[in-house]
């Protein structure tokens, strides 16, 4: 995971030495919105999203994409499992679809030529103007179901689902917050530090926060009551990776998410929802991980995989419309 210093390419990992040897992720940049009135108006056709199949972050916009059946309105092309020493490449089938380009850092450079700052997916790409509009994936998923989900099929899984009620946007933000900083992040956090000190302060946050969840989710059958909101699809992108990578490669060892009853019936409960197994590709994420982090698998053996029966049944209840 490189960086572009002046639009220059640098192979540079994180620098845990300056913060006690804990992982700090740096805040997005382009923080742009698709709105009416705005440089980037709601268009079918117009908005493009580059991704990684791997990445949980970007298999966030994936799940709202399909779900609201917006994959003729929203293109997507899809970056190489591995990430070396130039980052987020395409490679072979994996292409740029509307440039050609080798890397993510050329469509950086390209929408912002002196950009200084990590090359992460995904990116929300407006097509018209030739730039990236955002690459915050909580921002971009509210765009989709937002401003853009008039341009979804209405035989879509979800289609008119509203992840983000009035009613409910306050719990749903205090526990994207929670889960955000101890589970989504926390897999990182943990992974890559450094220090003995800062892994243990990581871990036993995630573990208290799986915790939290676990509990949640003993009353209801969702996070925020009876209705999938997007706190569920942020949850579950780090939820159905965390027993075939995070539990080994991150140390995230004291227990799986299949410890968890209620944990493991929602992510089963949401893997079965239709379209979104084909958002998933579990060979090109745990390659990704194994494969791309010298500095934590230095060999790049790729270990076998546990069980991860994704389509046992799950005690979740069917999906209630809330829109």
């Amino acid at each position: 995971m490189g960086l572009l210093i002046d639009g220059r390419w640098h192979d540079q990992w994180y620098d845990t030495d300056s913060t006690g040897g804990r992982f700090v992720r740096t805040d997005a940049q382009f923080r742009s919105f698709v709105s009416e009135g705005s440089a980037h108006p709601p268009e079918a056709g117009r908005y493009h999203l580059y991704v990684a199949l791997a990445c949980p972050w970007a298999h966030r916009t994936l799940l709202v994409r399909a779900l609201l059946g917006l994959e003729q309105a929203v293109g997507v092309s899809v970056v190489h499992s591995d990430m070396l020493d130039e980052g987020w490449v395409f490679r072979g089938d994996e292409r740029d679809a509307l440039y050609g380009s080798r890397a993510m850092h050329e469509l950086y450079t390209r929408s912002e030529p002196g950009y200084s700052g990590r090359v992460t997916v995904p990116v929300l790409w407006d097509r018209s103007q030739h730039c990236i509009v955002n690459n915050e994936s909580s921002e971009i998923i509210r765009m989709l179901y937002g401003p853009l989900a008039r341009f979804g099929r209405p035989d879509a899984p979800l289609a008119g689902h509203d992840f983000r009620p009035a009613s409910l946007a306050a719990e749903i933000d205090a526990v994207n917050a929670d889960i955000y900083e101890n589970l989504n992040n926390g897999v990182y956090r943990t992974g890559f530090a450094t220090t003995q000190e800062a892994y243990d302060e990581a871990v036993d946050a995630l573990f208290a926060c799986m915790a939290r969840v676990e509990e949640r989710l003993s009353r209801q059958s969702w996070l925020c009551g009876d209705h999938l909101t997007e706190a569920d699809l942020r949850l579950w992108t780090t939820a159905v990776r965390f027993d075939v990578v995070y539990h080994q490669h991150f140390k995230c060892s004291r227990a799986r998410v299949q410890d968890h009853p209620n944990l493991w019936s929602h992510t089963r409960a949401i893997a079965q929802l239709p379209g979104v197994a084909e958002t998933f590709d579990l060979e090109s994420t745990r390659r990704h991980y194994y494969y791309s982090h010298e500095t934590i698998n230095p060999y790049r053996i790729v270990p076998v995989a546990p069980p991860l029966d994704l389509q046992a049944p799950h005690d979740r209840g069917p999906v209630r419309p809330c829109g």
